[in-house]
Order: C-alpha cells, then sequence, then structure tokens
C-alpha cells in the first residue's frame, strides 16, 4: 500500500528533521506513534480514526475532529518519510437508537413514533432524498469533508454489524461477558446495574434497541437470550446486525475489529478513556494513542451540541468566511476551551492571511510550526491579499456598499494591479465581507455624536486630510491622524482612534485609520468626516 491517494509532502532531509524536533501540537501527537511501533515496526497499515453520532445535523466540532486528525496524519507522514502506509477511519456511530428527537429537525411527530430505533432506520425527516435520518446526516457530513478536501474512508456502524465485519470480536465481546461486566458495572449507579448488559438486541417485532437485561449469553453458540417488549423470551444471534453494544464497550470494540492506532476526542469522553482501555484490552488488542481536546463553546459559553444546533454550523461560518479560516479555529490550542460565534470570525480570517504570508520565506522548523502547513497538508499556497478582512468590513461599512463591483471600484484605486481575475481569494474576501456585515455589523451600528474636543479634532482633520496628496500612503495618512490627535491634547491617542470609529463608523474598533482612509481614499474620508460633524 502507498499514501498516493494523500497529498505529496517534501520529505527532504531538512524538513524531516525539523518534524522530529517540531513542538507544534500535530508533530507533538504524531511522535506518540511513532514510539508505539519504534521496537516491533510498523505495521502494513497505521490506522487513525474520528467517530461522530448522527443523532443531530453535524456540527463544526465534528468537522473539527476530522480536521485536527487529518493535520496529526501528515505530521506522521512527514516524520516517516512518507514510507508508512496510512488510513484516516471517519466512523458513523448510526445504528445507535434515537434516544431523544433534535430541535432544529422538522417532522417532530414523524420522527416520534420512531424513538428508539436505530438511527439508520429512521425516516429522514427532510425528504425523501435518502433513506434514513441517518444517510441524510452522513452525506451532510461527507459533503463538507469533501469540500474541504480531506483523505478518509467513511464507515458506517449498520453496514459494517450488518456486514459481518464485526461478528468475531462480537463473539469475543460474548466470551468475554463477565469480565466486561465487571468493567463497567463499577461505574454505573445502583439502577442502572440491575439490568445493565454490554449488549443492546434489536427487537424482531418493533425494531426498537432495547436497554433489557440479558438472561443468558451463549458465547459458544454465538446467542443471547432476553424478553422483548411484550414480554415473549428471545433468543437472537449475536452476530449480522442483530445486535449492537452499548457505546463505551462499541468504542472499544470498534478499536479492536478496526486496528485502531490513534483516536482524539473531545473533554467529556475524559473520564470513560481508562475504561475504553481496558475492554480494549480485555479483547485482546493494544488500545489506540489518545489526545483528549477541549469543548467549543456558544456565545452563552454553553458546551454546543448537535441536538440544540447551537453555535456556528458549518454552513454558517462558510457563509462569513473562507473554509481555510475554519481550519486555523481548529489548529489553534485544542487543549483550550473556545467560544465558538460569529464574533471570531473576522480575527480568524486575517489571523489565516497573515500565516500564510510569513510562511514561504521560513525555514523549515518555523514552516512546520506555521499553522498554514498544517491546514494545506504541507503545502501552503501563494496568496498575496493586499487588504484585510476587517478592513473590508470598514470599507463596506462607510461606503454602504452591497454588491463586489462597488467594493472593487475602491480596491482598483488602492491598488491597481488587484483584480478580482488575478486575485480570487480577495473578490472571495469582499463577497464574505458584505454578507458579514448585512448580518452582524449594519444591525448593531451606533454612531454616537462627538464631544466638543473630538469635533475641533475631526474637523482639523478633514482639513488637514484635504490638503495632502491624493496619493499618499497609510503610513503617511496614519502618521497625520496621529498628529491631530496629539495637537488636540489627547490624553491617551487611544481615545482618540476610538472616537472616530464610532462617530464615523458606528462601532468602537476598526483597522488603523490611516490604511483604512487610503482604501477608501483621501477625498471620501474628507466627505465622510464632514458628513458625521454635520450629522
Amino acid at each position: 500500500m502507498t499514501n498516493s491517494a494523500f497529498p505529496p509532502l517534501d520529505t527532504s532531509p531538512e524538513f524531516v528533521e525539523a518534524a522530529n524536533v517540531s513542538k507544534a501540537w500535530p508533530f507533538e501527537e504524531a511522535r506518540k506513534i511513532v514510539k508505539r511501533y519504534q521496537k516491533d515496526g510498523y505495521p502494513s497499515e497505521v490506522i487513525f480514526e474520528t467517530g461522530y453520532g448522527p443523532s443531530g445535523l453535524p456540527h463544526i466540532g465534528t468537522f473539527g475532529e476530522v480536521a485536527r486528525t487529518s493535520m496529526v496524519v501528515n505530521a506522521f507522514r512527514l516524520m516517516t518519510e512518507d514510507e508508512v502506509p496510512v488510513r484516516l477511519i471517519s466512523f458513523s456511530d448510526d445504528m445507535d437508537g434515537m434516544r431523544k428527537i433534535p430541535d432544529n429537525v422538522p417532522n417532530q411527530d414523524m420522527l416520534r413514533s420512531h424513538l428508539g430505533k436505530p438511527l439508520s432506520a429512521v425516516p429522514d425527516p427532510f425528504s425523501n432524498e435518502h433513506d434514513s435520518f441517518a444517510a441524510h446526516n452522513n452525506a451532510r457530513l461527507r459533503a463538507f469533508l469533501d469540500q474541504f478536501g480531506f483523505t478518509y474512508d467513511f464507515i458506517s456502524s449498520t453496514d459494517y454489524y450488518k456486514g459481518g465485519e464485526f461478528d468475531e470480536i462480537l463473539l469475543r465481546c460474548a466470551e468475554k461477558y463477565d469480565e466486561i461486566m465487571e468493567v463497567m458495572l463499577p461505574t454505573l449507579g445502583p439502577e442502572r446495574r440491575a439490568t445493565y448488559s454490554p449488549f443492546l438486541p434489536i427487537s424482531p417485532k418493533s425494531g426498537v434497541v432495547l436497554y433489557v437485561p440479558m438472561k443468558k449469553v451463549d458465547a459458544e453458540a454465538g446467542t443471547l437470550t432476553f424478553d422483548d417488549e411484550d414480554g415473549e423470551e428471545i433468543t437472537l444471534p449475536i452476530t449480522a446486525g442483530n445486535v449492537k453494544l452499548q457505546w463505551k464497550p462499541d468504542f472499544s470494540m470498534r478499536w479492536v475489529a478496526l486496528a485502531v492506532d490513534y483516536e482524539m476526542y473531545g473533554k467529556d469522553h475524559q473520564n470513560n478513556s481508562n475504561l475504553y482501555d481496558r475492554i480494549c484490552r480485555l479483547l485482546g488488542a493494544r488500545a489506540p494513542e489518545h489526545f483528549i481536546f477541549e469543548l467549543f463553546l456558544d456565545e452563552k459559553g454553553e458546551k454546543i451540541s448537535k441536538s440544540k444546533g447551537n453555535g456556528i454550523t458549518m454552513e454558517e461560518w462558510l457563509k462569513y468566511a473562507s473554509p481555510e479560516s475554519l481550519s486555523l479555529f481548529m489548529y489553534t490550542k485544542p487543549k483550550t476551551a473556545k467560544r465558538l460565534y460569529f464574533d471570531i470570525i473576522p480575527k480568524q480570517v486575517d489571523e489565516y492571511f497573515q500565516h500564510l504570508a510569513a510562511v514561504h520565506d521560513a525555514d523549515p522548523k518555523a514552516r512546520l510550526n506555521n499553522p498554514t502547513w498544517h491546514i494545506h497538508a504541507g503545502n501552503p499556497p501563494r496568496i498575496e491579499m493586499p487588504v484585510s478582512f476587517s478592513m473590508l468590513l470598514n470599507l463596506v461599512s462607510a461606503s454602504n456598499a452591497s454588491d463586489k463591483a462597488t467594493l472593487w471600484g475602491f480596491i482598483s484605486q488602492y491598488d491597481a494591479s488587484a483584480t478580482p481575475a488575478n486575485n480570487p481569494k480577495l473578490d472571495e474576501l469582499v463577497g464574505y465581507a458584505i454578507s458579514y456585515y448585512e448580518d452582524f455589523v449594519k444591525p448593531n451600528k451606533n454612531y454616537r455624536d462627538p464631544s466638543d474636543q473630538e469635533r475641533k479634532a475631526m474637523s482639523d482633520l478633514a482639513d488637514r486630510l484635504e490638503q495632502m496628496a491624493d496619493d499618499s500612503d497609510g503610513e503617511t495618512l496614519q502618521s497625520e491622524v496621529y498628529a491631530v490627535g496629539k495637537d488636540h491634547e489627547f490624553e491617551n491617542l487611544r481615545e482618540w482612534f476610538q472616537a472616530l470609529y464610532q462617530v464615523l463608523l458606528g462601532q468602537s474598533q476598526g483597522p488603523r485609520f490611516g490604511s483604512f482612509a487610503a482604501l477608501y481614499g483621501k477625498a471620501q474620508t474628507v466627505d465622510m468626516i464632514r458628513s458625521a460633524l454635520a450629522r
């Protein structure tokens, strides 16, 4: 096997050497796998896995697991000179029973009639396009993963249970039934302990995933016996999709069946991590290497949830910003809890292009510590970005532009070499800026009147700008803005700049005012100041 499906990497000696000492977290994680096999050599394939439960619409956290794991995959490939075959699995636990109905999906009454059934047996509430609710959510997730260019294999739990791929390990679970129960029961409350079984049979009558005690687990016959919902005693084969495992033993069974070497998961799994490992070892396999990341929070500081639909969806982020900015958010400080809300987007966009501008002239060590190396799988593109996203937002605000052509008129005056044709990424940013401004900036604008001191200073600024050369650059204009603030005796020049933004743009923050004036145009800036003072 080869890694030809993955993007090519520069595995020259200087990059491999830099990878082996890099402190970037993906390399730290990849080092765990190198150490795992340094004595006995690598298997025929090193398996990385991400898990996903399609009980609700896939959210950004789901995307984040795949994005971050892909970064570790590429770090590992470089450290091993891309000579060790690797595989990234995106696993959907779509045979799990639907225990509650998400708040953010249609046809709630229809879904209610299918409570308890495997997600892959619940009809699609959105349309007849997909065979099931799980299939709809799986397709939606895969569309996003494909849009980002990830290299992965998608596996459906239902397909593997029903297709027999898990049969061998399920029978091993039956052999180890008592030992698995010894691991699980101390972690449960008295009421749950009385009825707990790692096996969840699927009722042959109702199709519901049953949480019932086992009367008998016959490992030799490969069957289990239980009472169905109506009290009738039923005996079913453990194999071929008649039974699934409770989610904690299922986690471990999956690792064994798929020979998983590495999986990351959120902090909400942290208390169960040792339990997963113990069951994995009971089943005769070595537990994979782990990475536990912090959870994402919504604007209220609450954990984002598929069933609640709080936080930002992937579609929403991509309406207002580039995919790369979302990947940067995932790369940065994965062990720190972070708010995932709309107000973080502009900063992520600008920081992405700042990192991108720095990566190409850096030495190998610095390149591997640059987030864009990881975002672009070792191949960051060369993109010139003459205008920042925050600057574009202020340009939209000042010009009241609602279309790209108007904004490009200002950009072309500022940089004649920039056009939509030769800078499509900037053209994308122009569209994002208009959308973001309309939905988040414009509704919250709050212009205030200037104080007497501010009014005099702004009038003076307009006069001085009017006298300056039309081709004055941003630094020259910024120096004049500073000079006005000092001449009018602002004790803190930050208050002077804040006054400009609040009076002229109706917001408390903004980019360097001189750079903004150069982009908007000197004459237009003068008109904006005088119009605000007249207002």
